[in-house]
């Protein structure tokens, strides 16, 4: 969901935007964001389960957000609602875009069009590729950890990795 800074470390969270563990995830995300600022870069990945069928719209809605310059403002607006979005479907994502400020019209065209597509299908190979099987899961510092079973202590985890990768870049000049 953005460029890669080398110098910073990455977390990047596998997520689908009907999943209600990833509804609840977000606020281990906006802890996270508020303890590191910029020092960590959080990458939205897109892996959309087939059990919720508005899945994978709903990931090339993100991605169409992000290109409008709103990318995780939409991303937690759809995901605060995904019991509506199960219910609604591409209406809603053209309701949220209204909503957070995008151009509503547009939203609905590239869910038409499918412009995001390669995007999204490019990031669940990925996922799988790597070993993901469910969400929300997070890969930080080369490790893997699958909060879609628990998110219990997973916070901590990431902040302990994270943390020691910002200690190893200092240390290191970077």
């Amino acid at each position: 969901m953005s460029d890669t800074d080398p110098a910073r470390p990455v977390l990047d969270v596998w997520c689908e935007l009907q999943c209600p563990d990833c509804r609840t995830a977000l606020t281990d995300v906006r802890a996270l964001r508020e303890r590191f600022g910029d020092a960590l870069e959080i990458r939205l990945r897109h892996f959309p389960l087939e059990r919720h069928r508005h899945a994978h719209a709903a990931a090339q809605a993100a991605e169409e957000a992000v290109a409008q310059g709103r990318g995780w403002r939409y991303v937690e607006a759809v995901l605060e609602r995904t019991d509506e979005l199960g219910a609604r479907g591409e209406l809603l994502l053209v309701d949220v875009a209204r909503e957070v400020g995008l151009d509503a019209e547009e939203m609905d065209t590239a869910l038409i069009d499918g412009r995001h597509i390669l995007i999204v299908d490019a990031d669940q190979a990925e996922g799988k590729a790597i070993g993901v099987t469910g969400t929300p899961t997070y890969v930080i510092g080369g490790e893997r950890l699958d909060g879609g079973k628990s998110q219990e202590g997973l916070r901590e985890r990431i902040e302990e990795i994270a943390a020691r990768l910002l200690a190893d870049r200092a240390e290191s000049g970077g």
